[in-house]
């Protein structure tokens, strides 16, 4: 653990996880049965995690962001029949109805002072053996919610023992290499998919993970070298925020140990990506895929050059891009990204969703948008639900938010629709300055020209507004909803 340099040994992650899944089984929590996890990141985390991977049980680790309404909402979806939350959400845990009414049983990590049994305490009354009854769990995650109300991604439960080896292990093994020699940097929440299925995959093949209890751009290259970082993770909005560190800093740390850097989550504009190669050298990896695992796509450096703006070619599934009415379109057209033969999943307690993003050929969807070049590489142009429709015209904000970005006195941008009298929406951009650029006079007319100067004039923001903070997940997903429910009404 990064901030406090707490370390968990193999021998004690295994007795932890083996006496959890004890814990478990004394709560009546079966094989097939399903549980969640309200906690930052500490040891903990991770160790009940692996406690479930034993029991054969389905967990879901919930967003420390979300307000106890949200939080609620996801433990009845989910049907947690047992919680185990860090002590900062002691206050909140008797408004949570499942945990209210007794459908959902609460233990706490911390200081349990209070009416909650203490997971620590109950786990030294279980043997550091395993249970009789081992098999291997699976988590359920959840959509981030981007476009409204977050949806649980069920895979089937395997009928297998811990640590058979799964399609995750061998793919993300498969791609980028994890061993018992790699020290892996983890700087984003572990609650999200790929920050908590990266470190257990490295744990699982023996690595050493690296845990971040929140990310600064500053300490994870004082990290990198302290640590002697292999394999690092990071969304784009991670990487403006380091290319915006003074050059002094940016130098002062040897970054020399990193094999690879992996990024995802979100696209990532041209220009920042040249200059974290510039930087960092050819050992950035980017993929696209979402929790669901449909598909998989991604494109190491050298590639990447040879078609920048790619994510990439499949390695989990087929991609094929299809227009509105779901029909395959030619390469070079852009249309909705659909996988074929990928894994099967389900949107928990939501078949019309399932039905939605599944068509006639049995191919599945995100709502993604992109295309595919003759050698078969993807290129991302927004979500379908992002789509700004002006005056008739189709307008998809990724490419503006880019150069917004590009901008060196623009820390964020987020680009939206709002609505107009004539056109029916107008492009409008929120941005968030670099703090020694806050008090600058003119900067949105400054930002309108130099859009103008590289874009058409449909996609320029007819207006900019600053603020000191956007609403992005922990893990880089912009929350346009949010945005668009000021203007609009509704999510």
């Amino acid at each position: 653990m990064a901030a406090s340099g707490e370390i968990v040994s193999f021998g004690m992650l295994e007795a932890r996880a083996n006496q959890g899944a004890h814990v478990l089984r004394a709560q009546g929590i079966n094989q097939g049965d399903h549980i969640a996890i309200l906690m930052e990141n500490r040891r903990e985390m991770l160790e009940v995690c692996f406690a479930a991977d034993r029991a054969g049980v389905y967990y879901t680790t919930i967003s420390t962001h979300l307000n106890k309404d949200e939080i609620g909402y996801i433990l009845a979806d989910c049907n947690a029949r047992f919680l185990v939350a860090s002590d900062r959400f002691t206050d909140i845990l008797p408004d949570l109805v499942p945990v209210r009414e007794g459908l959902c049983k609460v233990m706490i990590v911390g200081d349990s002072d209070g009416p909650y049994p203490d997971w620590h305490k109950e786990a030294t009354h279980h043997k550091a053996t395993p249970i009789p009854d081992e098999a291997q769990g699976l988590d359920m995650l959840y959509s981030s919610g981007t476009t409204g109300r977050p949806k649980g991604i069920k895979w089937p439960l395997e009928n297998a023992l811990p640590g058979t080896r799964t399609m995750l292990v061998d793919l993300l093994n498969g791609l980028f290499g994890y061993g018992h020699d790699t020290r892996y940097l983890c700087p984003a929440p572990l609650y999200h998919a790929a920050p908590l299925r990266h470190a257990m995959v490295t744990i699982k093949m023996g690595g050493t993970a690296v845990i971040m209890d929140r990310f600064d751009a500053e300490t994870a290259l004082r990290l990198i070298e302290h640590y002697k970082i292999t394999h690092s993770q990071w969304v784009p909005t991670m990487f403006v925020r380091l290319l915006k560190l003074p050059e002094a800093v940016r130098v002062r740390y040897d970054l020399s140990s990193m094999d690879i850097a992996v990024h995802a989550a979100a696209p990532c504009p041209i220009e920042i990506k040249h200059e974290m190669l510039a930087w960092w050298g050819d050992i950035i990896h980017e993929y696209y895929a979402g929790t669901e695992n449909n598909g998989f796509s991604a494109i190491n450096s050298l590639e990447w050059r040879a078609h920048p703006g790619s994510v990439g070619r499949a390695k989990l599934g087929v991609v094929h891009i299809c227009n509105a009415d779901g029909h395959e379109v030619p390469n070079g057209t852009t249309g909705e990204i659909y996988y074929e033969n990928g894994q099967q999943f389900a949107y928990h307690n939501d078949p019309e969703k399932t039905r939605a993003c599944t068509n006639v050929q049995g191919w599945t969807t995100l709502g993604d948008i992109g295309r595919l070049d003759d050698d078969g590489y993807l290129y991302l142009t927004d979500r379908k639900s992002f789509l700004i429709i002006s005056g008739g015209v189709n307008i998809y904000p990724q490419e503006t938010e880019d150069t917004l970005l590009s901008h060196p006195a623009v820390l964020d941008a987020a680009v939206i629709g709002i609505p107009h009298e004539d056109f029916g929406e107008a492009v409008h951009a929120v941005v968030q300055l670099v703090p020694e650029h806050e008090n600058a006079q003119g900067m949105a007319e400054t930002l309108m020209a130099f859009c103008r100067s590289k874009l058409s004039a449909l996609k320029c923001p007819r207006s900019i507004e600053f603020r000191s903070t956007l609403p992005r997940s922990a893990t880089g997903k912009m929350y346009k909803r949010v945005l668009r429910s000021e203007y609009w009404g509704k999510n």
